[in-house]
């Protein structure tokens, strides 16, 4: 079974949420806002596609840092703890299947 990870209210999750529906997807939903995110599940993120594709850049959460607090993200523990103080840094939604992340945003979501 898919796990799809993001924040509820967020419009991409949703979209994520509705195309799994429509084609039949059987997921559960893990909700960062709800349950958080575990250093250990961002360190297997992080060695399967990297910790700077983890972070959503393009984002308000990003976006309100400082340019000293972006500045300092230099490395994957520091990228980890970013995401784990401010997780709705962490680019959405993300699908994961057997502990192996199958879609990165939207439109990978949306290739299943």
């Amino acid at each position: 079974m898919y796990i799809l990870f993001g924040i509820k209210n967020c419009d991409k999750v949703k979209k994520a949420m509705a195309f799994l529906k429509e084609n039949q997807i059987d997921y559960s939903f893990h909700d960062y806002k709800k349950n958080g995110i575990k250093e250990e599940k961002l360190n297997q993120w992080v060695k399967q596609i990297g910790w700077e594709s983890l972070i959503n850049k393009q984002g308000t959460t990003w976006k309100m840092l400082d340019k000293n607090q972006q500045a300092q993200i230099l490395d994957a523990k520091k990228a980890i703890a970013l995401m784990i103080e401010k997780n709705s840094v962490i680019k959405r939604p993300l699908l994961e299947k057997n502990g192996q992340i199958v879609a990165l945003g939207l439109e990978e979501v949306k290739t299943l």
